[in-house]
């Protein structure tokens, strides 16, 4: 039997191959929009780099250091240069994941595997609107907002998995699920949470199911979802970043370059229409894909230890960022118009 639509299928198939076969198709970097070139050395914090990504309008950075602080950066709107806007301080344990809410008014703050406490702020005053913890055993590593903005979900690889409201009140948790990392689906109801079995499942808060959705044969360091909700960016323990379609639940593409130990390295889509892939390394570069490519199409060099994580500014494409356990946050923008 012929599956459904299959001459649709063929055809699609057919223009895709003579896209990404076209030169003139945006398959290479367009090296006059697209963020290769270092255009500032951000210093401030006193110690390795964790995570960094750009809030939802574009219009600020936040990075987490193991210095204990997160610092919030301004992205001058002409410009594109960052200045410092101010440094949330107190994270004991150092600030291994950040999550912008998605109306930008909130930031959460997560630390490494042995932090138990996650911290909420309101990031236009800078006051610390919640500090939760359930419990002095808990892990608390990953977190995800509800595309409503008024809960999020949280857990670590203890077992802990709670979704919770913004004064940190605990509405639902479910036992057992030692959790890698986590995203909401634009649904409202499906938390994706990748955990220690080497696989991403689906779960359902409202009718408490559960579903397989992605397994590997490594475990899943940390991923993340497209604007669509359609594809997921792995990075996998000693095999490197993986591309899936979450609708079809199959491996898409494996990325190749990047040198992937067990160190959590945070990944990202990019640039018009997230044609793109960044990821961090650690052999010191950030990796830069087109989204049909399996072999890199642009190295960017500078840092001098492991990079950990890369976000791709979402409303300027040529605007990226990069944290790395050297101390520094490298930003990244088109390269300079030379006149023939």
């Amino acid at each position: 039997m012929l599956p459904p639509r299959r001459l649709q299928n063929l055809l699609r198939q057919a223009v895709e191959l003579q896209r990404d076969r076209c030169l003139y198709h945006n398959t290479k970097l367009d090296r006059s929009s697209s963020p290769v070139t270092p255009t500032q050395i951000l210093t401030e914090h006193c110690n390795e780099v964790w995570f960094c990504k750009f809030s939802n309008d574009g219009t600020k950075l936040a990075t987490g250091s193991k210095d204990t602080t997160v610092i919030i950066w301004q992205v001058e709107p002409e410009s594109h240069q960052l200045k410092l806007l101010r440094t949330l301080e107190g994270h004991a344990y150092g600030v291994s994941y950040l999550a912008w809410s998605p109306d930008d008014v909130y930031l959460i703050a997560c630390g490494p595997d042995d932090c138990s406490e996650l911290w909420l702020w309101n990031v236009q005053t800078g006051e610390l609107r919640t500090k939760m913890s359930q419990s002095h055993e808990d892990s608390l590593t990953s977190v995800a907002w509800n595309p409503d903005g008024k809960r999020f979900v949280t857990g670590g690889q203890r077992g802990q998995f709670y979704q919770c409201d913004l004064d940190g009140n605990l509405l639902d948790s479910w036992e057992g699920v030692r959790v890698q990392c986590l995203w909401c689906l634009s649904d409202g109801r499906t938390v994706l949470a990748s955990d220690t079995h080497q696989r991403i499942r689906g779960y359902n808060f409202e009718d408490l199911t559960d579903r397989n959705i992605v397994q590997e044969d490594h475990p899943i360091m940390s991923f993340t979802v497209s604007k669509n909700g359609r594809l997921a960016l792995l990075n996998v323990a000693t095999q490197g970043v993986h591309l899936w379609d979450l609708q079809d639940r199959v491996l898409v593409r494996k990325y190749q370059g990047v040198t992937q130990g067990f160190y959590t390295i945070h990944s990202c889509f990019g640039g018009h229409n997230e044609d793109f892939i960044a990821s961090g390394s650690e052999d010191h570069k950030v990796y830069i894909w087109h989204r049909r490519g399996e072999l890199p199409i642009a190295e960017l060099t500078g840092h001098t230890r492991t990079v950990n994580c890369v976000s791709w500014n979402p409303t300027i494409p040529g605007l990226m960022a990069s944290a790395s356990d050297d101390g520094t946050v490298r930003v990244w923008g088109p390269a300079p118009f030379i006149d023939s």
